[in-house]
């Protein structure tokens, strides 16, 4: 009975000296002890950016053969993007936080497996009630991934390449975008939707053992700080109502039930977070953030920065449709300007922020879109299709200019140890800036409709509706100026650390 007691003790050693001896030999040494090793860190997590956006981008184009596969309408189908964004958008500040707490590389790997599973379960539904609980799935996966990817990015590199870095980064995320559209239309054509899904699985799996390879170890701390339950209790359903009703308000009507019930949950749930968060002694979100002007401003030129795309990406196709008269297939390739242009301008944009610093980047990138809105707005409707697409590339690269620079500077004013919560937050407000670009571009259109006396959308006579495509533009540009203007301000200048 001893010598069994022994050989279980023994046996019990080998397995924790084992396990051990594994985890201190991660990341590989091989790679760490490498020159330039927060480049493959940097490769790692554009893996996650990329997939993150591919899917992003592929379940768009698919939503109307899942609409005749399930049989059901848009209002109905549609839910398969947007019960996506709300998952992403209430969880991913506190994912961020618990990354802070608990380690950003072992959750960054985690994130990839759910995503993996999720996506699977996509794949395999039965039936469209499935599909809404494995998109779920997805999203909290693409939530433990998106926390973590910009921290990640900003603990590992030096200050001297952190711009650059984000800005692979930045360009991994508009490739995925860009190749979304014609590798759905290729799955589509070829196989059937639920290789949209199926494509991820291999991606994903790369992503897990080379994020368990290579990502640097978390610092360990002398003492580990609670977690805030009840600061994300109130958080993660406040920022779903936001999400909700900037995205569905034009949709459902700013007065419907659910809508005005949105507004109801994001200003008490906001005021209740606040009351908790300001007594709590390990706050889900350090009120400290708000009160860095370099952090605040950052993150309210992303929003913006992203409203004025998602708003033209929201107008343009029904430009194309009811005014051009172009088919899906041509109208998607005009748009896929947008994206290619932001991919080819984010590396550059990084690295010369490096070198000269945040401003003058930001500046040249929100002076791009401004321009691009402008053009779009000012494109007569029998003039060729060239002006059309300088126009969208200025959008998209403008974009690409500004985002590197700007996601820099936010986390290099950020708290080391808050670096998780930061990058969540800084991912929120581009998730918000789509919400409220989408908002905006469909409240601008409907709004100078009217002003011209069109009660019915429908039944809009052509003059009506370019007038009101062109004035919807120039709100755009607008926008786009104001970010400009917030972008020169010199409290804005990078905090290197």
């Amino acid at each position: 009975m001893r010598h069994g007691c022994k050989a279980e003790g023994a046996v019990s050693v080998f397995t924790r000296l084992t396990r051990e001896e594994v985890l201190g030999a991660l990341p590989l040494k091989a790679v760490r002890r490498r020159k330039g090793y927060h480049w493959f860190v940097v490769g790692t997590v554009c893996i996650g950016a990329f997939m993150a956006a591919l899917d992003a981008s592929i379940i768009n184009i698919a939503l109307p053969v899942l609409k005749k596969q399930f049989d059901v309408g848009m209002h109905i189908i549609e839910w398969v993007s947007l019960v996506y964004l709300l998952t992403l958008g209430g969880l991913i500040v506190p994912f961020g936080r618990l990354a802070d707490l608990f380690g950003r590389r072992w959750m960054y790997a985690l994130g990839f497996t759910v995503f993996i599973v999720g996506s699977a379960m996509c794949g395999w539904a039965p039936s469209l009630l499935f599909l809404l609980v494995a998109r779920v799935v997805q999203a909290v996966g693409a939530a433990m991934l998106q926390a973590n990817s910009v921290a990640i990015i900003t603990a590992a590199a030096p200050a001297s390449d952190r711009g650059k870095a984000i800005g692979f980064q930045a360009s991994a995320q508009g490739i995925g975008l860009s190749l979304g559209p014609a590798v759905g239309g290729a799955l589509l054509a070829l196989w059937n939707w639920r290789w949209i899904f199926f494509v991820n699985l291999p991606i994903g799996v790369i992503g897990t053992v080379l994020g368990i390879l290579l990502l640097p170890e978390d610092e360990k701390r002398a003492g580990r700080e609670p977690f805030d339950y009840a600061g994300a209790a109130l958080l993660a359903p406040t920022l779903v109502a936001l999400i909700y009703f900037l995205n569905m308000g034009v949709k459902e009507g700013w007065a419907s039930s659910f809508v005005v019930s949105s507004y109801v949950v994001f200003i008490v749930g906001l005021a209740a977070f606040w009351f908790v968060e300001k007594r709590s002694e390990a706050p889900m979100v350090d009120l400290s953030l708000f009160k860095n002007r370099t952090f605040v401003l950052g993150n309210v030129t992303g929003v913006l920065s992203f409203a004025v795309m998602y708003a033209v990406l929201l107008l343009y196709p029904f430009y194309l449709d009811d005014v051009r008269h172009m088919n899906p297939f041509h109208s998607g390739l005009f748009l896929s300007v947008v994206p290619i242009g932001m991919t080819l301008l984010t590396p550059a944009s990084g690295a010369v922020a490096d070198r000269v610093g945040s401003r003058l980047p930001v500046m040249f990138g929100m002076a791009m879109a401004c321009i691009g809105c402008v053009v779009l707005a000012l494109v007569p409707a029998t003039a060729g299709l060239t002006p059309i697409l300088i126009g969208l590339f200025l959008v998209g690269a403008g974009l690409g200019a500004f985002t590197p620079p700007n996601n820099s500077r936010v986390m290099g004013s950020a708290p080391a140890h808050h670096l998780g919560v930061a990058g969540g937050i800084l991912n929120m407000s581009r998730t918000l800036g789509m919400g409220l670009g989408i908002a905006l571009g469909g409240l601008c259109y409907q709004l100078f409709l009217a002003v011209q006396g069109v009660v019915q959308e429908s039944a809009a006579p052509l003059g009506a509706m370019i007038h009101a495509f062109h004035w919807s533009f120039l709100v755009v540009a607008g926008i786009a100026a104001v970010t400009w203007i917030l972008s020169s301000l010199k409290v804005l200048h990078p905090v290197q650390k």
